[in-house]
């Protein structure tokens, strides 16, 4: 037998299944971030502020990247800053770098998680996968305030918020801290996603304020395909999202990605059903809520609950939040705050729905874990399983999601804002893209030979006929 034929391509910890779908999945997700909701925001927002959304969507995501590997990961996902079991202790992670030995095996210290199979892939694959969640969060919150956020603004706020918010939250509820080894649970972002998202665009659009009053009031979307094209990619990348945070190509991952997509069409359906009742025609942009809706739910409890489960969070969800936006969103504080797209009723109210359902539906027959509460060989069960404690856990972390997400977001805002103006120059919101990037989605005036050139024109007209710029 030669050399060759007795090397391994992978080292004997490494299940290149698991791998591959890990990455996969973590690709799915990417995608739900660009172009999902950069094509989603960009049709859904009115002409002169499409390119200003996707752009907005793309930094993030750029700037994100580079702080989760320089320090942010470690933060939510290493070793706590303290030695004991208290709150402080287990607060939040000691920060540092991920870009030495990539190729090792994975380590983390998430207690839900079974002892086998976990991590049969290196640590680059678990970095990255946790990236693309940390990255699609303030992308979520930005659809709170689109229309008028100063770009340059934006830019140190995402990378403070994703430090000193995000990291926090991940790190409580995923990275063993003090609600997770509490029992609380959170499959794939309900709350540390989701509700914080929901919650932080809400405060957001409060200290920024309202969009200019005719924005308000001619709230149409310049293109309902790039809505449709941006919301499938959502939801089918969000088999990536619910089914790889099983961190293994098993049953468990088979069992989220079916209870997601039911949870989803069981929600839209609904949604659906309650604009024939109360609007008698039903619209696109409200089965994209019902969808949204839907999958921010199930996201919780996608590996926790069985589909009859599933199917229950797809009806209340949709119920609550469809309700909430009828009603809710009539009262003082609610019609004040301008909320672009809702995101406080689809993330925050759906998100916090959803965890507090894992506390009633959790099946434990559905996979066992170890570790919930500190107590080995236990599994995830619900009130409806006999075990309240479990929803107890789940409506405290939801609370502190809520309460920690806001005053956090605010002080950051007011940080920013001693040094970048946080909401754009009045004429930046009258004319919108052009003034903010230097050219717009549908460009209306042409450039002639002879004739005058718009603003951001003349040097590429004058170059292609070897003129001097004007």
């Amino acid at each position: 037998m030669s050399i060759l034929a007795t090397l391994q391509a992978w080292p004997s910890w490494l299940n290149p299944g698991d791998n591959a779908w890990q990455l996969t999945a973590a690709t799915l997700v990417g995608m739900m971030s660009i172009p999902g909701l950069a094509v989603f925001y960009g049709g859904v927002m009115q002409k002169r502020w499409s390119v200003n959304s996707m752009m907005l969507t793309f930094v993030a995501f750029a700037l994100v990247l580079v702080a989760w590997v320089l320090w942010a990961y470690k933060m939510g996902f290493g070793t706590p800053i303290g030695s004991g079991t208290g709150f402080f202790s287990t607060f939040w992670g000691q920060p540092g770098s991920v870009l030495t030995h990539l190729g090792e095996q994975a380590q983390a210290n998430i207690p839900s998680l079974p002892p086998e199979p976990a991590f049969h892939f290196p640590s680059s694959t678990l970095v990255y996968f946790q990236f693309v969640f940390a990255a699609i969060t303030p992308i979520l919150m930005l659809g709170s305030v689109l229309g008028r956020i100063n770009f340059k603004a934006w830019i140190p706020f995402v990378i403070l918020w994703i430090t000193f918010v995000y990291t926090i939250n991940a790190f409580l509820i995923w990275g063993g801290g003090f609600f997770a080894a509490h029992g609380a649970v959170d499959y794939s972002g309900g709350y540390v996603i989701h509700l914080a998202a929901g919650v932080s665009g809400f405060v957001a659009a409060a200290v920024i304020g309202p969009r200019l009053q005719r924005d308000r009031e001619v709230d149409a979307p310049n293109n309902l395909l790039m809505v449709a094209v941006g919301a499938g990619l959502l939801w089918l990348g969000w088999n990536g999202f619910n089914g790889g945070d099983s961190y293994y190509a098993g049953a468990n991952a088979s069992a989220a990605v079916l209870n997601t997509n039911l949870a989803t069409a069981v929600a839209m359906l609904v949604w659906i059903a309650w604009d024939y009742i109360f609007r008698e025609k039903p619209s696109l942009l409200g089965s994209v809520n019902g969808m949204i809706t839907g999958l921010v739910a199930i996201t919780p409890a996608a590996g926790f609950v069985n589909g009859y489960g599933a199917m229950i969070i797809g009806v209340v969800a949709s119920t609550a939040v469809w309700m909430a936006i009828r009603f809710l969103s009539r009262a003082p504080l609610f019609r004040k705050v301008d909320d672009t797209l809702g995101v406080i009723y689809t993330h925050g109210i759906a998100g916090l729905l959803g965890g507090l359902m894992v506390g009633l539906l959790a099946d434990p027959h559905i996979i066992e874990y170890v570790g919930i509460g500190g107590t080995p060989g236990t599994s995830v069960t619900g009130a409806v399983f006999g075990n309240w404690k479990l929803l107890e856990w789940q409506l405290l972390a939801g609370l502190f999601v809520i309460v920690f997400s806001a005053v956090g977001t605010f002080l950051l805002l007011k940080l920013v804002g001693i040094f970048v103006p946080l909401r754009l120059s009045q004429r930046e919101l009258e004319i919108g893209d052009h003034a903010i990037h230097g050219n717009e989605v549908y460009p209306s005036d042409v450039p002639t030979l002879g004739g005058p050139h718009p603003a951001g024109w003349q040097a590429p007209v004058a170059a292609a006929h070897g003129e001097g710029a004007s």
